[in-house]
């Protein structure tokens, strides 16, 4: 939702900083006239608190705030005061909430009655948590007026009555109004004074309030409000003040959230000295508090959380916690309709919550969403059981398989809660990768333990609701459009490219096949001097099979679509004519057309674009939401461009308005913001409009039928595709017009379009709660202007039965009064003449037979149905639906990375933090690919730390040293060091594990091991030390050997090293067993002994140079130190003194010279005589 209440006290402060600051939008700024009133606001917030805390942790908490509250505002103590509750609450006075001309004790007492209490206002019960104390302020009724400005499609509108007050009656009746249109400021002051306030009699008061309206109206721009009310207003003339003083009693006030990234800091900064932060901060965001008598629950504000980290869409309303029915549906559109579909069978009172997750979210942020639902539906059990509605509309671009991962893991992991709670699961989905997500939710069913009934695009989207509730028998098929999936695959019931019928038998089969003919070809092109004359198309037509396109933003997948639609409709020229990327210089980027590549210019301006492709008069704008609107401004400029599609959600309704007006002003069809685009078949397709190819060809929309749409929403835009292939002969031309409150172009806009359009015979539209455009088009059928039969219907039915405010998908989906109610909407177009039905459920009937009347007057003349078109399809895409396969380059079985989340050996990375395995842990997992006792991970980490360094002498770090002082990098030093380990450095951890474990396991005693060894006149590797003996152990052993003692399950071999060890010091002090036998004896009997491994697996590692692995990894450690440690220290090239080298030449020794005394000899100079 764009356009969110906030709380008085907020309101006020903003007023309070930015009135005598925000710049004018009048004509010329007035001289001040006023005065404003010292704004003193005490907020007493106890949101924190809940009403299931003990009673005196309650009074503690309400004693702390008041405390609070006085210590930040010294003047409560000297002040009569006003109290009331600051919660979005309606006529406060009216329902005892209001306390006037009261001390500040007697405003503690009044709070403390009531907070966190709940009370009744009308029909709605909530809590009080939230109390707004401030002066009170004496006057005369004849001083207070009432004050409100509100916005429009077209512009602003400013209220204002000079009487005010709790008594003030009906508004909409009495009070004057000014509207300023949007692209022109406010008039001046006697503009103001001749629109507003030609009831007040005294002059200064006129003038003072001229002034202050003026003033009002550059803040509510400056600071993107959409709504604000004052009542009442009080004008103040005192004795000695030069001025009078304007106070502002009562505030009621809405922003316009999306604009936040333009006017956040703003906010931010009017609340930041009365929430005391430090005065370099910018201070705490704005809040946009839940309607009266609905609290944000903690899951609710975790989902709202998650919905403000991602660019997806995740909602979750909670209607009753208890309910039985509980939905988790994906679309702003089709979550309404599922929640229509549950009221109107009489369930509102059991429909636990509204949602809906759109967008492509991914797996884990599906997951979550879905575990947070679970988690909600399984806390209370009820008798009957309880039923889960997976369902969702046929999705654009979000992989269905992908996000069911999600949902499935969420399913998985409340196994037993759902099995205790009888909860029964429906689902219903379409889109992208389908076949694959509902087969995974389908043989998920037969091991859950939980009965899961799966439906695909074959069923009508609510027709598993009667299912689900008992309402309908599984064989619903002839009555409700429900046939059940395929027994074994899921993905069988796309095999066939004819769909299924709902509803029962058509009066007229549309889709009947009168012969093979192929598919339409395209109307000639138009001449270049028909371009240039803007003769291309008629008015009526924006696309046709000749309507080229610039794609603003690098979309490829968008760009894709739309050339893979143009190839199966068989249009002689792509349907993009260029891209434009302003980030990146001109290139081109690689597509392809059918099964070939071909190639797309991309330029960085528009201008360059327009200019090399003059014929291209269509843009397609996925700039985001901070830069759309500059962007359209530059598009509006060009003169061939006729219609721009603004697909960005999040777009400030001042910014869309202001587009509006300029579209209009230069004949542009504006279609969005917040759209997946238009459709029409045969011709041309916006961005991602249809979906999948699988898709269009199953809605038959590579060639054109009769009947034309419109519809707010674009998930529900390809559910209208299905409904109208299955019903008619198809779609004419589809719009998805926007959820925004003001989008760019109207229902009736698209409707007198299809009216005048010799090709379309019947016209659909899907409207919803909120806005007034269908009355609109309801006025233009009763006027005799649409002449075409209309079959409409508005969605958003359930909203009257629920107890509060409930905002749906779409920015635009709220009633802000009952003739904005989808009931009343209805109502007025079944008036009217349209065709309605009397749910959503009958839309597909009441449409086959408007369709088949038109079909039994020869309005309509079914055509020939072309032969389907093959379709290509990307390999990466085919892959994923497992219609391809190839041999992979390679085999890895210890780490995945293609998922939402990287696993080790299968462990997600969340949980190797979750359950902090370490580095010993991760080490088990991707060198062993299994988990290892905690003892031995332990013991991995002891290894890498004891062997991590041995000082700068040994060979490894001596060369890591040298190449460092010759200047090389970190990675060629490391390496020189790695290079080293073998046989006689480093090597002795793998050579003792093998010589010691060959020796146990062919039942050698330790004696005769020692014998023929030395019979070998071999060494014993991991026996000897230079320093180290018996009497001056090393500990590095001792630490490792005793915690193994400790805690290793067996350690025979370590057994066998020790008898070995008294056998070879007996001989000599210093034949210890060293810390390389150590490690490699100890990790053979980890290997064997820990349960984890057989005992070929343990051989087996133990044989591949695991252990000498070891030694890399920790020793590495030290280099890289030692590597650091040089370029620290600023170390230069290093030379080997000559002092330390003894020079040997043979020359020299031949001749008997000594080797001592520096002598040098040219080697090879004299001739070599052969004996």
């Amino acid at each position: 939702m764009s356009a969110k209440a906030i709380r008085e006290y907020d309101g006020k402060l903003l007023l309070a900083n930015y009135l005598l600051q925000s710049p004018t939008q009048a004509v010329e700024k007035s001289a001040s006239g006023f005065a404003p009133a010292q704004t003193r606001l005490a907020q007493v917030n106890l949101s924190h608190v809940n009403t299931t805390d003990a009673a005196d942790k309650i009074s503690e908490a309400v004693e702390a705030a008041l405390d609070r509250a006085e210590r930040q505002n010294p003047w409560l103590l000297t002040t009569k005061l006003v109290a009331k509750p600051d919660q979005l609450i309606k006529r406060r006075g009216k329902s005892g909430l209001l306390l006037l001309n009261a001390d500040w004790d007697s405003c503690k007492q009044w709070i403390r009655e009531r907070a966190v209490k709940e009370v009744s206002v009308g029909t709605i019960s909530g809590v009080l948590k939230t109390f707004l104390v401030e002066p009170f302020v004496p006057h005369p009724q004849d001083v207070e007026y009432y004050v409100c400005i509100q916005s429009h499609r077209d512009g602003d509108e400013i209220l204002f009555t000079h009487e005010g007050g709790i008594d003030i009656g009906d508004v909409d009746a009495k009070a004057l109004r000014l509207a300023i249109p949007i692209d022109q400021p406010l008039g001046d002051s006697k503009a103001i004074e001749e629109s507003l306030l030609k009831d007040i009699k005294s002059d200064t008061q006129k003038r003072a309030l001229a002034s202050f309206i003026e003033r009002l109206y550059a803040v509510y721009v400056d600071l993107n409000f959409t709504y604000l009310e004052i009542n009442p207003l009080v004008v103040l003339e005192t004795e000695g003040q030069q001025q009078p003083q304007v106070i502002f009693l009562d505030l009621a006030a809405k922003l316009d959230q999306t604009a936040e990234f333009e006017s956040g800091d703003k906010w931010a900064l009017a609340r930041r000295d009365a929430s005391g932060s430090s005065e370099g901060s910018s201070g705490p965001a704005m809040e946009f508090p839940a309607p009266f008598g609905r609290e944000l629950s903690k899951e609710e504000q975790y989902i709202q959380e998650l919905d403000a980290k991602t660019g997806a869409s995740l909602k979750l309303t909670i209607l009753n916690k208890d309910g039985r029915v509980w939905t988790m549906v994906a679309g702003g559109g089709a979550s309404v309709v599922y929640s229509d579909a549950i009221a109107a069978l009489g369930y509102a009172s059991e429909l636990a919550n509204y949602g809906e997750y759109s967008g492509a979210p991914s797996e884990t942020q599906t997951y979550e969403y879905a575990k947070t639902i679970l988690d909600l539906m399984t806390r209370n059990p009820h008798p009957d059981g309880k039923v889960l509605i997976i369902g969702g509309g046929i999705a654009n671009f979000t992989n269905v398989a992908t996000t069911f991962k999600g949902i499935i893991r969420a399913l998985q992991e409340y196994k037993q809660a759902l099995i205790a709670n009888k909860v029964r699961v429906f689902v219903r989905r379409a889109g992208p990768n389908w076949q694959e997500g509902l087969r995974a939710m389908r043989e998920l069913g037969e091991t859950l333990g939980v009965e899961i009934r799966v439906y695909g695009p074959e069923t009508h989207v609510t027709a598993i609701v009667p299912l689900a509730l008992g309402k309908a028998p599984a064989s619903a098929a002839a009555t409700g459009g429900v046939s059940a999936m395929p027994a074994k695959l899921v993905a069988e019931s796309a095999v066939s490219s004819t769909p299924g019928t709902p509803g029962g038998a058509m009066d007229v089969d549309p889709l009947r096949s009168a012969g093979s003919a192929g598919v339409p070809q395209p109307a000639p092109a138009p001449t270049a001097a028909a371009i240039a004359e803007g003769k291309s198309a008629p008015w009526y037509s924006p696309f046709t099979a000749n309507t080229r396109a610039i794609v603003y933003g690098m979309q490829p997948r968008a760009v894709q679509g739309m050339l893979d639609f143009d190839f199966i409709c068989k249009r002689a020229v792509p349907s993009v004519a260029c891209m434009v990327y302003p980030f990146s210089g001109n290139h081109v980027q690689k597509f392809y057309w059918g099964t070939k590549e071909t190639l797309l210019p991309v330029f960085t301006s528009l201008k360059e674009a327009a200019d090399r492709f003059p014929d291209a008069d269509v843009v397609v704008n996925f700039a985001s939401c901070r830069s759309v609107f500059e962007s359209t401004k530059e598009m509006l400029q060009v003169r061939q461009i006729r219609t721009i599609a603004i697909i960005a959600e999040g777009v400030p309704e001042r910014h869309t308005r202001k587009l509006i007006s300029m579209s209009q002003k230069a004949s542009v069809t504006l279609i969005g913001p917040a759209t997946v685009g238009g459709i029409k078949p045969g011709c041309f397709k916006i961005g991602n409009t249809g979906g999948m190819m699988d898709n269009i060809a199953s809605s038959k929309l590579y060639r054109p039928g009769s009947v034309a749409y419109v519809s707010k929403s674009g998930g529900m835009s390809n559910e209208l595709n299905n409904i109208v292939a299955r019903t008619t002969d198809g779609v004419y031309e589809g719009v998805a017009i926007g959820g925004d409150r003001y989008p760019g172009t109207t229902f009736l806009d698209h409707i007198m379009r299809y009216e005048a359009d010799p090709g379309c015979k019947m016209i659909l539209l899907l409207g919803e709660v909120g806005g007034v455009e269908e009355y609109k088009v309801a006025e233009a059928v009763r006027a005799g202007r649409i002449t075409k039969p209309v079959v409409a219907w508005a969605i958003g039915t359930c909203a009257g039965m629920f107890a509060t405010e409930v905002q749906f998908g779409h920015a635009g989906a709220l009633a802000n009064s009952d003739s904005e109610t989808a009931e009343a909407k209805n109502a007025s177009m079944r008036a009217s003449g349209i065709h309605v039905p009397e749910t959503f459920e009958a839309l597909p009937a009441l449409l086959n037979q408007v369709y088949s009347d038109l079909v039994q007057t020869g309005v309509i003349v079914p055509k020939p149905e072309p032969e389907a078109p093959k379709i290509p399809i990307d390999y990466a895409w085919a892959q994923e639906l497992g219609l391809v396969r190839k041999p992979a380059s390679f085999v890895s079985t210890i780490c995945d990375d293609r998922g939402e989340e990287l696993l080790y050996a299968g462990m997600r990375i969340t949980d190797v933090f979750r359950e902090d395995i370490g580095i010993g842990g991760v080490l088990s997992l991707l060198w062993f690919k299994r988990r290892l006792p905690d003892y031995a991970c332990k013991f991995i980490e002891m290894v890498l730390m004891l062997t991590a360094d041995h000082g700068p002498a040994v060979s490894g770090a001596h060369n890591t040293i040298v190449t460092a002082r010759a200047g090389k990098d970190l990675i060629s030093s490391l390496c020189s060091g790695l290079l080293t380990i073998g046989d006689r450095f480093g090597g002795a951890l793998d050579g003792a594990a093998d010589l010691f474990s060959t020796a146990y396991d062919k039942g050698l005693t330790p004696r005769e091991f020692v014998d023929s060894m030395r019979k070998k006149n071999k060494l014993i590797l991991g026996i000897g030390h230079k320093i180290k003996s018996r009497t001056n152990p090393d500990l590095r052993v001792t630490l490792i050997t005793d915690y193994a003692k400790k805690h290793f399950p067996a350690t025979p071999i370590l057994d066998y090293a020790r008898t070995v060890e008294s056998i070879t010091t007996a001989k000599k002090d210093n034949l210890i067993l060293n810390v390389d036998g150590a490690i490699g004896v100890l990790f053979v009997d980890l290997l064997r002994h820990s349960g984890a491994f057989s005992r070929e697996e343990a051989d087996e590692y133990a044989r591949i140079g695991t252990l000498n692995g070891l030694f890399v990894l920790a020793r590495s450690i030290g280099f890289i130190g030692h590597y650091l440690d040089q370029k620290r220290l600023k170390q230069g090239l290093y030379r080997h003194p000559w002092d330390d080298i003894s020079y040997l030449n043979p020359a020299a020794l031949q001749g008997g010279m000594s080797a001592t005394k520096g002598d040098r000899v040219q080697v090879g100079a004299s001739k070599i005589v052969s004996k």
